[in-house]
């Protein structure tokens, strides 16, 4: 899909001007510089703005092709560019020194870039490699905290000593299915292995590349190869069909490079060695289990459990292998995911709709409900008995069996289904009045009869999971720390990795002993509460606190709020007790909130919601003399569908109501604790604030409190997979207050599917009155924060989450460079020092305690302690990143937030950076624990899933119903992605927590 272009004013020709003087030659310069940020706030204004012959050997230098650092093959596609029709224009040309670094132009005494000019600033891509920019080096170790040692599912590899080299697969004719690849490759290796492929053994992505420890014997040579169809035929010879191989002499791994790369010497990581090594130990993996991904799976691991509907859990193990500071690391964790169960067809329908099939006729919805679990599944025939040929489900029909007839010649000469599979099988079909399976392509289907059919095994289940699957999944996967390390020791042990013949053949030696690291338990920071209460601040105990005796340090005033009860279980006098005892819970906790509400409970159905919500809203104001309700409390169904979905968006955008959503079975419980967080809930959503760091008000937080510093966090959510035309959402948020920096106003916008830029951080468009006109998230919010200030932000802290590895180049200089232009279209020359930080969830690296009998090494759950981080031996050789595991474990075992600082202007120290991380983590506003993500990351995660359902369903033009979308900018439009805005956030919504 294309990626959605941005409107740029044709006064930006030139992206960096007298504005980026002090910031953009940090792309250029390996040290930092940062703006020290002195003199008075001042305010924040607009500115105008043939085939070769078989050889003895390859030649000795690498001549293959290089990748950048963008990462693995499979991450290159995530690159994204913004196509642009304008020529690169650029004013000054730079002067290059011999290293390929920009020195100054004499002539304006700034750097000029021309690749990043070009690149940047025209929309024609954006360089992922480490020759235009290299990210933030770390300044050093930790110290604070008390020091401890963890365990880590980190096995050291030691580093081989032959050369690899990579050679290009050419397989004809082409075949897509990897599995194929690996059969004819596998049949070459075993007729050529002691002869043309000199004992060598290779390794084999199933692609394009082989590899090999040492040379072959040739730098080009074609194979034909023949393999025999064991599936075809009952009588005679079996078929085959030949393959002509082409293997070609690419590159050879640079492996002294690797050496120095691991051992800080070298800056840029050899990804063409590292991608070699990971394969070579996937290889034999490969063929034992069914790879998905960098995991692999198998029902002889652990037996499957049973998902429901025809699905079941299979049990794997992740694998990768890492550069760390302790040298090549393999990462190995537990997975778990869906598979489809192998049953027979019949039988998985019979599930599938949870109904008796065989002896009652399907409905139309049946008929969908079967066509969307089957389609693109893979089954095998069981009527012709040891041939089990293999199909790939396209369709099923609209009409039963016994209807069914097709053409059996060229004289169109008809014969029913039931006939042929009788006369050519002997095999009666004995439900008719079921439909069958299409297989095929649509111009030539063959017909399949369900009873004949059985669901092939090991296929993995990839559309969304119902809630009780996911429950069900959840009690799988979730392992207390202990026996998940015990289960990471016996799949290394079980994997026998001294014994795998790739690994022997490339000299790679794996440890099995888990990776002992030295850590430190931070500190958990004071937390500051109003005056009033018997406790005014508070210290927690390993990762927890309570409200007794606290009052919220800015409780705020609600005295104009209604109910509304859509949920028919629930009397009005179970609804008027809650509510009661909501309003007490909101007072004792310190806001000032009305007892009774402005109209009674009003009572309706989830199908008008909308209707029902108008008329709370009008007849609220009618009571009021016009004033506008502050809240409303809506008591919604256990079980509700979109109902929660429609009330947010109708409320959020159209009728502009901040409002707190009951389940019924909160209400009917009334637990103390449900209404103690409702109220920290409601709080925030009002404007207030539930507590704050004692070092924020008594500004002690090192380059956050000296000058007014603005946090940020941003994050983009994709559709499920399945949902191919649906947008992605982004969202940004950031603190509204200083030195506080508790409250966060946020911002959504949609974009181009599977978008992981974020394109709205700085735009602009032309007005037909004001002509060229500014706007985005960033700069948004920027004037937000200055009007709720009165300050504007002096030094930028920006938390970025959702972004792999093989992004962080594309994603750093195209949002740091919307960053810098969101700060000049307000001020000429205003360019505050940014730090950009990557926030990483979805890792496999796991932390233990060393010893699990020590109590005092662990919190309840048996987890590592809150405040546990991590920035040495498994981290990355030279860049700035940690883990650190923020919060208390509740159930399972305790996943540690990976954060990488990418680019840094602050001068932040290791020290300062994790403590500002970990002590922003007790701020979370919902709950009164620490969170194991920093918590701007989180709002913005938040926001983005709400935004989600302001998503409006839009018919495409093959007729089926998409979602299109972006926030509510002034003259925004249907961009030429394609992507529909988003229904604008009301103004009274945008300034507060909304989405908590």
């Amino acid at each position: 899909m294309p990626v959605r272009q941005m409107k740029e004013s044709s006064e930006q020709h030139l992206l960096i001007k007298s504005h980026m003087q002090n910031s953009m030659n940090q792309l250029q310069k390996h040290h930092k510089t940062a703006q020290n940020g002195k003199g008075p706030p001042q305010p924040l204004q607009e500115s105008s703005n043939t085939k070769p012959q078989n050889q003895a050997s390859p030649p000795a230098k690498n001549r293959g092709r290089r990748r950048g650092r963008g990462g693995r093959k499979s991450d290159q596609g995530d690159v994204c560019t913004r196509p642009s029709s304008r020529p690169c224009t650029v004013a000054h040309k730079p002067v290059l020194n011999r290293t390929g670094d920009l020195l100054a132009n004499a002539s304006n005494g700034h750097i000029e870039n021309s690749k990043i000019v070009c690149e940047m600033e025209m929309g024609l891509g954006f360089p992922t490699s480490s020759k235009s920019l290299s990210l933030a080096p770390r300044p050093g170790y930790g110290q604070v905290g008390t020091k401890c040692i963890v365990k880590a599912n980190h096995f050291l590899a030691e580093l081989p000593d032959k050369d690899l080299n990579q050679y290009d697969v050419t397989i004809t004719p082409e075949v897509a299915s990897r599995t194929m690849n690996r059969d004819i490759m596998a049949e070459l290796v075993r007729l050529y292995k002691d002869s043309d492929l000199g004992m060598r053994l290779p390794a084999y992505d199933g692609r394009k590349s082989l590899y090999t420890a040492g040379e072959l014997p040739f730098t080009w040579k074609e194979f034909i190869i023949k393999l025999i169809d064991e599936e075809d035929g009952i009588n005679g010879p079996k078929r085959g069909r030949e393959y002509k191989v082409v293997i070609k002499f690419v590159a050879r791994a640079n492996m002294y490079h690797l050496g120095q790369f691991l051992a800080g010497k070298r800056a840029d990581a050899p990804q063409e060695a590292l991608q070699i090594l990971d394969i070579v130990l996937r290889e034999l993996s490969s063929k034992r289990y069914c790879p998905v991904g960098r995991s692999f799976f198998s029902p002889d691991i652990r037996a499957p459990q049973r998902l429901g509907d025809g699905l079941e859990s299979w049990c794997g193990f992740y694998q990768s292998i890492r550069p760390t500071q302790m040298g090549l690391s393999l990462n190995i964790d537990m997975a778990s995911a869906a598979f489809i169960e192998p049953l027979p067809v019949i039988e998985f329908v019979a599930q599938l709709l949870g109904k008796d099939i065989l002896s009652r006729p399907l409905s139309d919805s049946d008929r969908v409900k079967i066509k969307k679990g089957l389609r693109g599944v893979k089954v095998e025939v069981t009527h012709r008995g040891s041939v089990r040929r293999k199909y790939r489900v396209s369709g099923l029909t609209s009409q039963p069996t016994r209807e069914l007839v097709f053409p059996v010649d060229d004289n169109s000469t008809m014969k029913s289904v039931v006939e042929y599979f009788q006369e050519m099988y002997g095999f009666t079909i004995q439900h008719t009045h079921l439909p069958c399976l299409q297989v095929g392509n649509q111009k030539k289907a063959n017909y399949l009869p369900l009873e004949a059919c059985k669901i092939v095994e090991g296929q993995r289940y990839t559309k969304r999971l119902n809630e009780r699957q996911i429950t069900a999944l959840l009690r799988v996967t979730c392992q207390r720390p202990r026996d998940r390390e015990n289960d990471i020791l016996q799949t290394v042990q079980h994997n026998a990795y001294d014994q795998d013949p790739y690994a022997k053949e490339f000299g790679i030696k794996i440890s099995e002993k888990l990776a002992s690291v030295e850590a430190r338990i931070l500190p958990a920071p004071w937390l500051k509460y109003h005056e009033t209460g018997k406790e005014k601040d508070c210290l927690p105990q390993v990762g927890q606190w309570n409200m007794m005796n606290k009052k919220m340090i800015n409780g705020m005033t609600v005295s104009r709020w209604a109910c509304i009860n859509f949920s028919r279980s629930v009397q009005e006098s179970v609804a008027r007790g809650f509510c009661n005892e909501l309003a007490q819970m909101c007072q004792v906790s310190g806001m000032e909130f009305n007892s009774e509400p402005v109209i009674p409970i009003y009572n309706a159905r989830p199908e008008h919601v909308e209707k029902a919500l108008k008329h709370v809203c009008h007849a609220s104001t009618n009571r009021t003399k016009g004033k506008e309700l502050e809240l409303l409390l809506a008591i919604l169904p256990d079980n509700n569908g979109s109902l929660y979905g429609d009330l947010k968006r109708i409320c959020e955008t159209d009728l502009g109501l901040i409002t707190q959503c009951c389940l019924s079975k909160h209400v009917f419980k009334i637990s103390k604790q449900y209404l103690a967080n409702l109220s920290l809930k409601i709080n925030v959503k009002m404007g207030g604030r539930n507590t704050v760091l004692l070092d924020a008000l008594s500004c002690r937080i090192p380059l956050v409190s000296d000058i007014p510093t603005i946090i940020f966090g941003a994050d983009v959510t994709h559709p499920e997979n399945g949902e191919d035309s649906s947008p992605s959402i982004a969202a940004v948020v950031a603190s509204q207050d200083w030195p506080e920096v508790t409250k966060y106003a946020g911002l959504v916008c949609a974009q181009a599917h599977r978008q992981e830029l974020i394109q709205d951080l700085y735009k602009t468009w032309q007005d037909p009155v004001r002509g060229t006109v500014s706007g985005g998230m960033i700069r948004d919010l920027l004037i937000s924060f200055r009007k709720a200030t009165g300050q504007k932000p002096l030094r930028i802290i920006f938390y970025r989450d959702g972004v792999s590895e093989g992004q962080f180049y594309q994603v750093l200089l195209y949002e740091l460079d919307a960053i810098r232009k969101a700060c000049a279209s307000l001020e000429p020359n205003y360019q505050p020092p940014v730090t950009f930080i990557v926030v990483q969830k979805r890792h496999h690296t796991r932390l233990f305690a060393n010893n699990h009998r020590d109590r005092n090494s662990t919190d309840k759950s048996g987890n590592i302690l809150p405040g546990t981080v991590v920035d040495s031996k498994i981290c990355h050789p030279t860049e700035f990143d940690f883990y650190l595991c923020s919060h208390a474990g509740i159930q399972g075992t305790s996943r540690p937030a990976h954060y990488h600082v990418l680019w840094d202007e602050n001068n932040f120290t290791a020290d300062g950076i994790q403590s500002l991380t970990n002590n922003l983590c007790y701020t979370y506003a919902r709950c009164t624990r620490s969170v194991s993500v920093v918590p701007p990351a989180y709002y913005a995660h938040l926001a983005a899933f709400r935004a989600r359902f302001y998503t409006e369903p839009v018919m495409q033009e093959n007729g089926s119903a998409g979602s299109g979308a972006c926030h509510g900018a002034k003259g925004t439009r249907t961009g030429e992605s394609g992507v529909r805005p988003l229904p604008a956030l009301k103004e009274n919504v945008k300034r507060v927590m909304f989405y908590c």
